[in-house]
């Protein structure tokens, strides 16, 4: 059963506007490997996808790495996470 991808909205920063023609050599057999895996069905929408998939990567890095990191957070203060859950 092939994995599901929810495609990302990207806030108005990141417009349509960013996007241009382009011309770049591409192994088709990934591409059509990351189709499979994407769901995607054409070439532009794989890619997109698949950047999509690399900056949330990303996102969920940074994400751990800020849940891990002592004193970034007010995780550990009582007083904090009593208020948390009112």
């Amino acid at each position: 059963m092939p994995i599901s991808f929810t495609r990302i909205r990207y806030p108005a920063s990141v417009s349509i506007t960013t996007r241009r023609k382009t011309s770049f050599e591409v192994d088709f057999a990934k591409v059509e490997s990351a189709k499979a895996i994407l769901g995607t069905t054409t070439l532009t929408d794989t890619v997109d996808a698949a950047l999509d998939e690399v900056i949330r990567l990303k996102q969920r890095q940074r994400l751990v790495e800020l849940l891990f990191t002592p004193g970034r957070l007010d995780l550990e203060d009582p007083e904090v996470m009593a208020r948390a859950w009112r």
